[in-house]
């Protein structure tokens, strides 16, 4: 009898610790610990509306859900030494928290305009599906019901602040959405000198300048968005998981930055130019950039007259990298000194890139691989391999569905991105999506992982093999060894085609 006994209490001991020792190799093969006393969350995935009557954090306990901190950043290129320790603008505070996370390294935006990629990043739909193609755009009058992730979060019971350009800047803050905030700092109105710095008053307006000002750091526009989130990252809300939204607005223009970033790059190199970049751009390309040429053209007849002028505008735009990275800096660091840091979710993304002059153009507002290209840095605590790099390619409505899934919100199927968590925790993995840019009604690219393709309204196209033709120098579309590697690009271009918003409508002045 003591025998039978005796056995019957070791056979549960023993499947008890065959079944720790499973989990444990499980554990340490995939490199996360899961937490197992926390329920799995229940997910809706029709409209992305919450239900009052279901946990959605997966935590009995809602301050155990992460906190989310977001960093968005304006205008900045693939330049830069995240992607390439060779590139010239120095990012040493993105490299350190590219080293905690996953960088994609072949991120894309939605649309190469501020008002659009920030919308269709904020609420999930592609322009095609909003009608939010250009930076007049109304978005809110096409889009009076959509929640914007930062919604998603509070109706999660987030407090959600932010700071600095989140929305589209223009129209003295029209474009910003403030049901999506519970409290927000917004952007500073910019500074200007007495007079242009860049000696070229008639070249564009007061924002096409560039040089060192002002003269003390204090005195920026980013400096005081990052102070406001310092400041609530020094005191998180105690009663409720935080959504903090840092919005950096340089290198924005005007290219301002004190002496300081400027004394970095006194030897910048040029980029790389072909002179003869335009002899294969088809129609549509001449079409949808002819709006835009003036930018090149007026910096061509500003260098002849200033000789140098053309690389002060380059190390100005590097200056302000360094500003925008030195301020991300200070943010991280205040983080770190946060008893949450551990807790929070981090994603970096800039709402699209720029033109240094490569293609004879400058600015954004194209649909080329320099323009479109982005930084993309998520970390997700105990997802995925710290100091990873993905280079499947993945556009900004990713986004949405990627931070719902990794704070344990229902997911929305209205959205046109897929969430990018099997790439957090599997970096190599399949994934058949390519990227897909939209750039004013009819015009759109397709960036798969060797290829860029581009087809415009009027028909015409361009394609890029990235493996020889890192610059676009040579455009493959009339070759007819390539129609089958257009036809499978061809197979991702949007099919609906959603009729263009009204522009946003400049807010009355009050009368005195």
């Amino acid at each position: 009898m003591r025998i039978l006994h005796l056995r019957c209490w070791l056979l549960p001991l023993c499947l008890l610790l065959v079944y720790t020792g499973i989990q444990l190799e499980q554990e340490t093969f995939s490199g996360e610990v899961t937490d197992t006393s926390a329920p799995s969350p229940t997910r809706s995935t029709s409209t992305g509306e919450l239900d009052a009557n279901q946990d959605i954090s997966g935590a009995a306990d809602p301050l155990r859900r992460p906190d989310v901190l977001m960093l968005v950043v304006d205008d900045m290129n693939d330049w830069i030494s995240l992607f390439d320790q060779r590139s010239p603008i120095r990012t040493p505070n993105l490299e350190r928290l590219a080293r905690r996370g996953v960088l994609f390294t072949q991120a894309y935006c939605a649309s190469p305009a501020c008002n659009p990629s920030r919308v269709a990043t904020l609420t999930g739909l592609r322009p095609t599906s909003s009608g939010v193609y250009g930076n007049a755009s109304d978005w809110r009058r096409v889009l009076p019901t959509r929640l914007t992730v930062m919604q998603q979060f509070q109706r999660a019971g987030y407090s959600v602040r932010g700071a600095g350009k989140i929305f589209h800047h223009h129209l003295a803050g029209a474009f910003h959405d403030n049901d999506s905030f519970d409290d927000f700092q917004p952007m500073r109105e910019q500074q200007y000198p007495a007079s242009k710095l860049n000696q070229a008053p008639d070249y564009g307006s007061r924002n096409t300048d560039w040089g060192a000002f002002p003269e003390h750091v204090k005195d920026s526009i980013d400096y005081h968005t990052a102070s406001y989130c310092i400041d609530v990252l020094r005191q998180p809300p105690s009663d409720a998981p935080l959504f903090l939204a840092c919005g950096i607005f340089k290198p924005h223009s005007p290219f301002f930055a004190p002496l300081e970033f400027h004394d970095r790059y006194r030897d910048l190199p040029l980029p790389i130019l072909n002179n003869d970049d335009w002899r294969d751009l088809p129609s549509g390309a001449t079409k949808l950039m002819k709006k835009t040429k003036w930018f090149w053209n007026g910096m061509q007849k500003v260098e002849s007259e200033h000789p140098g002028s053309y690389h002060d505008f380059i190390r100005s735009y590097a200056a302000c990298v360094s500003f925008a990275d030195d301020q991300i800096g200070r943010v991280l660091d205040a983080l770190d000194d946060s008893p949450r840091s551990k807790n929070t979710i981090i994603v970096l993304w800039s709402d699209h890139g720029f033109h240094l002059g490569e293609k004879q153009h400058l600015e954004k507002f194209a649909l080329w691989e320099k323009t479109n290209h982005i930084p993309l840095i998520i970390v997700a605590p105990q997802i995925g391999q710290a100091g990873a790099r993905c280079d499947r390619p993945v556009d900004l409505t990713t986004l949405y569905p990627t931070l719902l899934e990794l704070a344990g919100l229902p997911a929305d199927d209205a959205t046109d991105g897929d969430s990018i968590v099997p790439l957090l925790r599997d970096p190599t993995g399949q994934w058949e999506s390519p990227a897909v840019m939209t750039y004013l009604p009819g015009n759109h690219a397709v960036r798969s992982q060797h290829w860029r393709y581009i087809h415009y309204a009027d028909g015409t196209e361009e394609l890029y093999d990235h493996r020889t033709d890192p610059h676009e120098w040579n455009n493959l579309a009339t070759d007819k060894q390539f129609h089958s590697t257009i036809q499978w690009h061809q197979k991702w271009l949007p099919t609906d085609q959603a009729a263009p918003a009204p522009d946003m409508r400049k807010p009355a002045t009050p009368a005195h």
